[in-house]
């Protein structure tokens, strides 16, 4: 017990540059508050106490404003950061490391009791502000949800989820460096330079638009030079061919974000 209150509280120093002490985690953080009542909730749940493990879970929410029901699973070093407006449904289940952020709900779409209604989240997942994740589903180890996304299907491991409804950006080279190496770099918020997928389809088209203009002037290159040189053909290359690249790719690059 005491060893994984000081691996919780260490979690959240590694997490959050403003915690500054042990001390002020454990008197301060209402994140750290949540985590330890839903443990005393959730074993009263499990040992047939229903009522008294809903009376602890509602007055966890009374005094950290997280609601996590007491039939919900937790695992080690789970994070809720500030986490004001938090909603965890009754069959969801945090995996080892996770961080939830402010405003985000794990809630179900089906009515039926005993059913698996509530999502699943894997290893170090992050679950970024106003996030609404809707299902019996499971989010893979190392994925991102984007603030304020609504995520109502599965999430593949090191993928990130942005929009309404989320669009699942796939890791890069079919891994994420969330999930492999040695080193897991933490994200804030979950936010990373290539997590909206219309500015990288932006890029890809401002990519090959600088490519193709590129190989057009080539082509006009290599024409002129060929006409140059057969006698009476100087004068057959139109004298607006675009002989020279004048596409800003670098320019807009920059509008849509690098």
């Amino acid at each position: 017990m005491l060893s994984r209150l000081r691996s919780d509280i260490q979690c959240i120093l590694d997490r959050d540059p403003a915690a500054r002490t042990r001390w002020e985690v454990i008197t301060l953080y209402p994140g750290f508050h949540a985590v330890v009542l839903h443990r005393a909730a959730h074993w009263c749940w499990t040992h047939g106490l229903k009522w008294v493990g809903r009376f602890v879970s509602q007055f966890s929410r009374w005094i950290t404003g997280i609601e996590i029901h007491p039939g919900a699973k937790l695992g080690e070093r789970v994070f809720f950061d500030h986490a004001m407006g938090v909603v965890v449904g009754e069959t969801a289940e945090i995996g080892d490391g996770c961080t939830i952020y402010q405003g985000v709900t794990l809630g179900g779409t089906s009515l039926y009791k005993g059913a698996k209604r509530h999502p699943t989240l894997g290893r170090d997942v992050v679950v970024s502000a106003g996030a609404k994740v809707l299902g019996g589903f499971l989010v893979g180890d190392g994925a991102k949800i984007g603030s304020n996304a609504v995520v109502i299907k599965p999430v593949p491991a090191g993928a990130t989820a942005v929009g309404i409804p989320a669009r699942i950006i796939p890791s890069k080279n079919g891994a994420s460096a969330d999930v492999t190496g040695s080193e897991r770099k933490f994200s804030a918020y979950g936010i990373t330079l290539d997590d909206d997928p219309l500015s990288q389809a932006m890029r890809g088209l401002i990519d090959s638009a600088k490519g193709q203009e590129h190989q057009i002037a080539l082509i006009w290159e290599a024409i002129t030079k060929l006409s140059l040189r057969a006698p009476g053909n100087g004068d057959c290359v139109p004298c607006d061919a675009a002989r020279e690249e004048r596409f800003e790719a670098e320019k807009l690059t920059q509008l849509v974000g690098r």
